[in-house]
Order: C-alpha cells, then structure tokens, then sequence
C-alpha cells in the first residue's frame, strides 16, 4: 500500500493507492463528476484506492483536479517502479455507447502525454473540460509514463471522458501485469 499525504494552501489530499487490490474504494474529492471519474478508474483498474481530498472549491475547480492527478501520479509511480517484472505496455480500444476511445501507455519513466480531447461543451458535472486534459497530462508526468488518449469518435462529452477514464484504467492494469524477463532492451527502466 503506498499512502502520500500532500498539504498546500489550496489542498488537503490524503490517498492509499494499492495498484494489486480488489476494488476497496473510497474516494471524496469534493467534486461528484470527479468521484465518479476516479472511481472508474480504480474500479476498473481493480485497485484498492482511499483518496480523500479538501480543496479550495469555492475559488474553482483547477487546484483540486489537478492535485488530485499530481498525488495519484506519484503513488502510480512508485506503484510501478516498485514491480521488478511488469509488461510495462498496456493498451485499450474502449467503446462506450457512441464514443470509441484509444488508449496506450509505456511505464518506462519517460514521461510524455499527447491527447485530442475535443469537447463540444466547456463543462461536464461542474468541472471545466480543459481540466481534463490538463488532468490527464499532469497524471502522466508525475507517474512518469507515457500515455496516448485519443478519441476514435463520440457525440457525448460525459462518454468521451468516462471513456478516457475505463480505457485509461484497462490500459494501466495491462501495463503493470506480471511478466517473465526484462521489459526493457537497456535492462532497466
């Protein structure tokens, strides 16, 4: 179990991240939209996560969502460094309804994120939908891993994200699985 505890003037985050878990979840972001994205993630993901968050909301949505994805990125990171054998590639074509989302990511402490999240809307749940790339990007750079989100299409912007968050989540869980020799040709990551 990795806990981190990270204390600003704009946050409070407290979070238990077991990336081997059964789904024991316990997430209170302030912000339901979020709830409801992070614990796509974690349950889909099939981790145990306690994540409990007090933020600055009544200045925005920003500081909260994105320290959200700073702390989550660390304790991804430590998660997979920690493994001495995981396939370290995990991918996903995840549909969702109308929305068909691609998902790929590297554990190979490079960190790098590309995304094409073209909302149609500026807000989904009360959270701006510029912070969900933003989310996403932060995520990537502090777990240090690289991870490509696309789109393949979508009408609905709440399944355009739901879809980003499951593909992310299956991808993850592919990527830290167990495997038998060195994921890298350098002989380590």
């Amino acid at each position: 179990m990795i806990s981190i505890n990270r204390k600003t003037k704009e946050t409070d985050i407290k979070l238990e991240l077991n990336v081997d878990g059964s789904q024991n979840l316990n997430i209170n972001t302030g912000i339901g939209f979020l709830d409801h994205m992070i614990t796509a993630l974690a349950s889909h993901a099939r981790w145990d996560l306690n994540l409990t968050v007090k933020g600055d909301l009544e200045v925005d949505d920003h500081h909260t969502t994105e320290d959200v994805a700073i702390v989550l990125g660390e304790a991804l990171q430590q998660a997979w460094r920690a493994k001495t054998n995981l396939q370290r590639y995990g991918q996903r074509l995840l549909p969702m309804d109308e929305a068909l989302i691609l998902c790929a990511v590297d554990m190979s402490g490079r960190p790098y994120y590309v995304g094409e999240l073209n909302f149609t809307r500026e807000t989904i749940g009360g959270i701006s939908t510029e912070m969900f790339e933003h989310f996403f990007y932060t995520l990537a750079m502090k777990a240090e891993i690289t991870l490509h989100l696309r789109p393949m299409t979508f009408r609905n912007n709440h399944h355009l994200v739901e879809g980003c968050f499951k593909a992310l989540a299956y991808a993850l869980r592919e990527a830290l699985g167990e495997a038998s020799g060195n994921a890298s040709t350098k002989g380590v990551l």
